[in-house]
């Protein structure tokens, strides 16, 4: 297979899985739309039953400005968070998929929208590909932290101390990345992966300065996970629920 034919071949895969989660939706319901690629076809597939009359009342939550403009042009009706109140489901992607279904997300820069969003949500779908799928999360992917501006070179050191190499995100000039609410990103990159995501999660977000992190701990609810070189099955996996 050349490069262009794997590449095309992910490319179906993906929609694949896109599609799948298209079947998770029913009439009247109230959407979280995620941002990325895998998503992308989400969306094209959710317009196009809308388009043709499958699906009515639909109204979606967009999780990024970008994403918002996605779904404008496709004539998907959107509503803002405050206005819908509970959501139905949130369709998203993911960086890194753990066994778990814990998951790092946030490399597109909408981390906080995306949690917000998932969290109004009564389930969060994932789509992704099976190259995003860890052993441990942090091996793959950096874990991108949104701090807010003022004097956000003071949590380098403290990021340092807890065994990760902190980049602050730039944009293709050299800038430094802005998110959709005006807030940096700092990447952080381990070694040899993170060995307690709950307990890292916990150290950050009580930082002032920190906003939110990529890390999306027990929230997903199902991932449709593509074939990485376009070959074979499309996965299911569902989170196994906790019983006491």
């Amino acid at each position: 297979m050349t490069p262009s034919e794997a590449t095309d071949a992910l490319e179906e895969a993906k929609r694949e899985a896109g599609e799948r989660a298209v079947e998770e939706v029913r009439s009247g319901m109230r959407l979280g739309l995620g941002t990325g690629s895998t998503v992308r076809y989400f969306l094209e597939g959710l317009a196009r039953e809308i388009s043709q009359g499958r699906l009515e009342d639909i109204q979606g939550v967009p999780t990024s400005i970008q994403t918002r403009e996605r779904a404008n042009a496709l004539g998907i009706p959107l509503v803002g968070l405050a206005e819908a109140g509970e959501l139905d489901l949130a369709v998203d992607g993911a960086d890194e998929v753990s066994p778990g279904l814990d998951l790092i997300k946030g490399m597109g820069g909408a981390l906080l929208r995306e949690k917000m969003i998932v969290q109004a949500s009564h389930r969060f779908v994932v789509v992704a590909d099976a190259g995003k799928s860890v052993d441990r999360l942090g091996t793959r992917s950096p874990l991108p932290v949104e701090v807010v501006p003022f004097a956000w070179r003071s949590h380098l050191s403290l990021f340092r101390r807890i065994g990760a190499r902190p980049v602050a995100r730039e944009t293709g000039d050299g800038e430094l990345y802005i998110t959709d609410n005006g807030n940096l990103v700092v990447d952080l990159h381990f070694d040899e992966g993170i060995a307690d995501p709950h307990g890292l999660d916990a150290l950050l977000r009580m930082r002032a300065g920190v906003v939110e992190t990529g890390l999306f701990l027990g929230m997903a609810d199902t991932a449709f996970v593509a074939p990485s070189d376009g070959q074979g099955k499309l996965q299911i996996r569902r989170r196994q629920k906790e019983t006491g």
